[in-house]
């Protein structure tokens, strides 16, 4: 299995918060989704001083990179414009 870290940042604009809330069922559906075909190993929102989401920390991993990138093009945060900058690295889980 490949296995990435992605790493993603909301904007900083005024809409921000309430586009991440108008998309979060889609983007949580295809978590599921993941999490059911053993796609998705963990993941969640990167919180602000004051509690609010801001970015998200996912691991997923997927047989092939063009199964990921199948994914990547049709995640919602990315769709909808809610992650603006957003890292992606291969990783390994440590099996311990």
């Amino acid at each position: 299995m490949l296995q990435f870290v992605i790493i993603a940042r909301d904007g900083n604009d005024e809409q921000a918060l309430d586009r991440r809330k108008e998309i979060r069922p889609r983007h949580l559906a295809g978590a599921r989704i993941l999490k059911d075909n053993n796609n998705f190993l963990f993941g969640g929102a990167m919180l602000d001083e004051d509690g609010n989401m801001r970015g998200s920390v996912m691991f997923v991993q997927f047989e092939t990179k063009a199964e990921f990138d199948n994914w990547y093009a049709n995640e919602p945060y990315i769709n909808g414009n809610v992650w603006q900058e957003i890292e992606v690295q291969p990783f390994r889980e440590a099996i311990i």
